[in-house]
């Protein structure tokens, strides 16, 4: 799993060189949400895919080999670095948080993310749980 300083990207990092963790929106928006307020580790750029509802995370390349927390998804995007990060890297997709927002090519620390979006599965489980 990448270190708690991986926010940073990588030594050979470039734009379009990412991998996506991806999660229902609801769980997503929370976790943004949970991002913003808990921590100080700057977040990357996040995907919004309206129509398949979710949400997908930049983080560094690699992630994608170690990720497992269930109810979420970790791909490897084919992104060469051809292609600026003004750009969704996948098609059909808009900008949640565009790039920009936060700290410029910056992605999201997967050790980070991992916690929110477990904090939010929590949150939304409580609150389905007690309606």
């Amino acid at each position: 799993m990448p270190t708690p300083d991986s926010s940073a990207p990588p030594a050979g990092w470039r734009p379009g060189r990412c991998d996506l963790v991806t999660v229902p929106t609801r769980q997503g928006l929370e976790a943004v949400d949970i991002l913003r307020r808990t921590t100080a580790a700057p977040m990357g750029p996040v995907l919004h895919d309206g129509p398949h509802d979710t949400l997908a995370f930049l983080v560094p390349p690699g992630t994608a080999d170690a990720w497992d927390l269930p109810g979420s998804a970790c791909t490897r995007t084919r992104g060469g670095g051809a292609r600026p990060l003004t750009e969704p890297p996948v098609r059909g997709c808009g900008w949640l948080l565009p790039p920009g927002e936060g700290e410029a090519g910056r992605v999201t620390d997967p050790v980070v993310l991992r916690r929110a979006l477990g904090e939010a599965a929590r949150l939304i489980e409580a609150a389905d749980n007690h309606r």
